[in-house]
Order: structure tokens, then sequence, then C-alpha cells
């Protein structure tokens, strides 16, 4: 409510209490001409309420046209002061009043509905304090499974023209929401960030039903690749523009749902034919990919999904239930030096040691098994001769290497900075993203190593680099405890 509607609603009820009968009370006044009132009596106390009540709206009108302490009140419990949104790929949009209770909750898409369907839609909310509403939609997010993979993320943006009280909002709101996953135990990450008011971007914000906060993630996607479509990028979770930011937002993903009819399309199934199904982004490794999880008949199969050409690079058709064993085949697609080279190239390389290859049937279908020797690592692939698709990949340290203790131990060393300067371009991050940095020298069976150990956005990084030749010879990353 407006100031302006609350003189007119205040004016009104003054009208009813108080009308203007001036000429009715006149009349009765002659009437009464020459009787005594009582003015201890029933009649006295009567007549004192009117006029007490009407002193009071007055006093209250006179406070509301004067700016007095009810406007100050209405403000406090009526004014917009700050504007929450939670962002995963529900998006929820909460105003809240100066004394940090919320005036409004409302659900922005379809998704964000479904989780406040227990909440009334949201309106159960309004009148809590802010960090209640906000954990108690945390809540209901995870238990609709909206954070419960690895990478989740969920953001969260405040508006505030007051710049001190928005960010201690958003210090005191990443706190309380970090503080309820943990308690369940919940590894996702928490992403912040305080906005200013933009109308332009707000109005982008209401045409594709996402919050004000998440339009502003997605302007800044855009300053790195201005090719790419607000609307489209409208449409990704949290989780893929927090990966192109990383990423430096090389091109547009093709999206969850893409992602899921390639990996159902290529197994020859229909959404209907599996009981669940799950799609990660993760748009911020080597091979940027989604991989999809079908769940069928009891079995679960994973596929990867190229993130920008739709293409299964890891994974194979599942074969119909009542289908025979595919013949085998002597004249297969796919040739063992293919093979090699798919294997060579998906590990980053031109050229490896010892490589060998050699072929067996599962189920009917021809694979290669290609073995190579790279960097101290020791690769391992399975490829489907027929298609050419990895079916899958190991990667370890070299065997080999217990083997060479009483060699000499190389006598290069790139140094630390050069072994840091190699996890941090495989992590695909800068030095100023990443924090706890640490670089350690050490010796495993003769030969000199660098352990390097860093966090960014709530994952915690490990690299093992060969101190001689730079190249990474193992790698972790996980979610920072």
């Amino acid at each position: 409510m407006t100031e302006r509607e609350l003189q007119e609603r205040l004016k009104s009820a003054l009208d009813h209490a108080a009308p203007d009968d001036l000429d009715a009370v006149l009349s009765r006044c002659g009437a009464e001409k020459g009787n005594v009132i009582d003015l201890n009596g029933t009649t006295a106390a009567r007549r004192r309420k009117r006029p007490r009540a009407r002193s009071l709206i007055a006093a209250c009108l006179a406070l509301a046209l004067l700016g007095g302490g009810g406007g100050a009140f209405y403000q406090r419990a009526y004014a917009v002061a700050s504007v929450v949104s939670l962002d995963v790929n529900p998006s929820i949009e909460l105003k809240v009043n100066r004394s940090e209770k919320v005036l409004s909750c409302a659900g922005l898409n379809a998704e964000a509905a479904a989780v406040l369907a227990d909440m009334d839609g949201g309106r159960d909310l309004k009148g809590a304090k802010l960090d209640v509403a906000v954990n108690a939609i945390v809540g209901a997010l995870v238990r609709n499974g909206y954070l419960d993979r690895l990478d989740s993320a969920i953001l969260i943006s405040v508006e505030d023209r007051d710049t001190a009280r928005g960010a201690r909002l958003q210090q005191e709101l990443v706190a309380s929401v970090d503080g309820v996953l943990q308690s369940a135990e919940n590894t996702a990450s928490v992403l912040s960030q305080n906005v200013a008011a933009d109308a332009g971007l707000n109005s982008r914000a209401q045409k594709n039903n996402i919050s004000t906060g998440k339009a502003h993630l997605i302007d800044r996607t855009l300053a790195l690749n201005g090719d790419l479509s607000f609307d489209e990028l409208a449409a990704l979770s949290v989780e893929e523009l927090r990966d192109l930011l990383q990423t430096g937002a090389p091109g547009m993903p093709i999206g969850q749902d893409a992602a899921l009819r390639a990996a159902l399309d290529f197994a020859g199934l229909s959404e209907t034919d599996c009981t669940a199904y799950e799609v990660d982004p993760e748009l911020d490794e080597r091979t940027p990919c989604y991989e999809v999880e079908l769940f069928v008949n009891g079995r679960e199969t994973e596929y990867g999904v190229d993130a920008y050409t739709s293409q299964v690079i890891r994974g194979e058709p599942l074969p119909a239930v009542t289908a025979p064993a595919l013949p085998r085949s002597d004249t297969p697609a796919v040739t063992e030096a293919d093979a090699e080279a798919l294997a060579l190239a998906d590990a980053g390389l031109q050229d490896a040691d010892a490589i060998t290859t050699r072929s067996d049937y599962d189920d009917g279908r021809l694979r290669y098994e290609v073995t190579f020797f790279a960097g101290g690592c020791a690769y391992e692939y399975e490829i489907d001769a027929a298609t050419g698709t990895i079916v899958g990949s190991d990667r370890d340290r070299d065997p080999r290497a217990a083997q060479t203790v009483s060699t000499p131990e190389p006598t290069g060393d790139v140094g630390g900075d050069a072994a840091v300067a190699a996890a941090l371009d495989h992590a695909g991050l800068a030095e100023g993203q990443v924090s706890r940095l640490k670089c350690e020298q050490d010796r495993d069976d003769g030969r000199i190593e660098y352990e390097i150990e860093f966090t960014c956005d709530g994952y915690e990084y490990e690299y093992t680099i060969d101190a001689a030749t730079g190249a990474i010879l193992d790698h972790e990353r996980d979610w920072d405890d």
C-alpha cells in the first residue's frame, strides 16, 4: 500500500467515525435546551467514546500527513528494503522490509512453484524472518533433489540500495545456507552476489521467468562472449552458468534436456523406458560434456554427451531385450589404428610409449582395448569397433616406475612455479581465482615430484607433477570439507 492510499483510507475512516452532521446536531441542541445532563452517568460516558475514537483516528491521520512516526512505522513494516533471490534452476524471489521480515515470496518458474507447493506457494513465509524463510526454501530444494549432486550450486543474490546492509545480508545468508547444507550432508556449493537495481535486466528476467540475480549472472557470462543469447542462457542452471564463467564461455552448451535426448536416442530408448535418469553438467572438464545416467530394468548405464555437439563420446547402445546377440563382424568400421588415434586424442596426446591394442567381444560387440604410457602415467581405453565410441577409460601412475628405483635420478627440475602453472592450466583456473595454494616437493620411488593443493568455488584440487618433465602424474578434485 502506498502512502497516498494509506492517507485516503484514514480519511475515509475518520469521515465514518465523525460524519459532517452539523445541522442535525444544532437542532438536537435546541430540543435539549434547559435539561441537566449527568456527566457521571452512562449518557456522558457514552458520549465520551465517539470523540475519543475520532481523536485517535485523527491523530493517526495527522501523523501520516505530517510524515511523523506513523509514516516511519509504515516504511518499516510495508516498504521493500531488500530483494533476495535463490536460484538453482528454480528461481525464487523474496521481498523483505527493513526489519528483515518477508513481505512476499514468489516462485518465478514452474520448478519453483513445485518447490513452494508445501508452503502455499510461498504465502506461508509472509511475515517470517528472512533467515528462517531462506532455510525453509533450501530445505525444500534439497528434498526435491535439486542440490544432491557433487557439483550442484545455489546462487544467493541480494539487491539493496543500502550497500552496507546488502553486504551484511549476503554474508549472513551464505553462512545460514551453508549450515543447512552441511547438516543435510549435502555437498552443493553456495555462490553469492550483491547486485544493483537495473531496469533493463529486470525486464529481461521477467520475460524469461528468472530472478534479477540470475540475470546478473547471465550478464557476466555475456561479457565474456557477446555472441551468446540471453534467452538461451536463461534456460541453463546456475551450475552450468558457473562452469561457463570458469571456462571463459567458449560457446553455447546444448543444455541438460538436449543431452538427455541425445543419450536416449543413442541407447535406443524413450524417456518412458527409464525408471529414473540423472544429468550432470561437466562443462569445466577437459572435454566439456554432460554425464547422463539412465536406469532401465534395474540396470544403470552411463553416457558422456559432448556439451557443444550433442555427440555421445562415452557409453554404448543398449541391446533390445528380445534381440539376439549381435553377430561378430570381420570387417569393423573402426580399425585398430583408428582406435589408437581416438584414445590418444582423448588423452590429449600426440604420441605415447608401448601402445598395444587387442580385440575382444562383449555381448557380441567387437571392442578394442588400447593401453599406452606417457608422462609417468598408464592409460587404458575400451573402444567400440562398430561406432568408435569410447566405452571406458582409466588413467593411473605408470607401474613401471617401481622398476626404475636403481636408475639415476633426473637432474632437471622445472621448478615449483612451473609445476603450479601446469596444475592451474589443467584445472582451467588462474592463480588469482584460487585460495590456500600450497606447493611441496616430495620424492617417490627415486623421482622428485611436486605435490600441489589449492581450493576454488568449494572444491579442493590436488596435483602431482613430475619435477623433471612438468608432466601431471595424478590429479584429483573433491568437495572442500
